[in-house]
């Protein structure tokens, strides 16, 4: 299952939270190699853009439960269809 996730990390000075964004960056590389995260964007200013294929809710939940130790933020969540998917529901 894919979902696009859009974050909003909580407000703090960027030297504050440096290290975190760091180990953030990391943890999405490890997950990419593992084909659990698309791709991988951050935002202008502060937060992320990412697509993950997870293999259900309970594994998105974990995934966005890890997210926040690392670095605390808010979610928007976008479940999403592939291209082909969503012809074939077209059809």
């Amino acid at each position: 299952m894919l979902f696009l996730v859009i974050s909003s990390p909580e407000p703090a000075k960027p030297e504050q939270v440096r290290e975190a964004r760091l180990r953030f960056r990391d943890w999405i590389a490890n997950l990419r190699t593992k084909k659990k995260v698309l791709c991988f964007y951050p935002r202008a200013g502060r937060g992320s853009v990412v697509i993950f294929d997870a293999a259900s809710n309970d594994e998105l939940h974990k995934l966005l439960t890890e997210w926040s130790e690392i670095v605390p933020a808010s979610f928007e969540i976008y479940p999403l269809a592939t291209p082909e998917k969503a012809e074939e529901m077209l059809r």
